[in-house]
């Protein structure tokens, strides 16, 4: 299996029009063949501290953003090829919607599993 993780920062003023977009391209990612899993995380956690991860205690809940909204994409895929076959179109479709709400460009990952 292959598989791409994508790190977002996203402008705090643009939350509901991108959520509703990475609604749009997950669906259009499930139509795809040789997509496996498609599944979009928002950043609503941190932990207090290492100590706190050690000694058992739960993240604590974000309350408010400064400056920018984490978002995390895991797309899963049966092979490499596949996600070559699939960057065109979604790039072509969704490229300059996505742009718009981003502060930077995404941060992407690519790699096959081990487990």
């Amino acid at each position: 299996m292959f598989c791409e993780i994508c790190i977002y920062e996203a402008k705090i003023e643009k939350q509901d029009e991108i959520e509703a977009l990475m609604r749009e391209v997950a669906e259009f990612y499930r139509a795809q063949p040789g997509v496996i899993d498609v599944r979009y995380v928002k950043r609503t956690h941190r932990q207090e501290s290492f100590q706190a991860v050690k000694a058992g205690e739960p993240p604590i809940r974000l309350t408010r953003y400064v400056g920018k909204v984490t978002y995390m994409l895991y797309l899963a895929l049966e092979d490499a090829e596949t996600h070559g076959h699939l960057a065109v179109p979604a790039m072509e479709k969704f490229y300059k919607r996505w742009n718009r709400c981003l502060t930077t460009m995404p941060k992407i990952l690519l790699g096959e599993t081990i487990v």
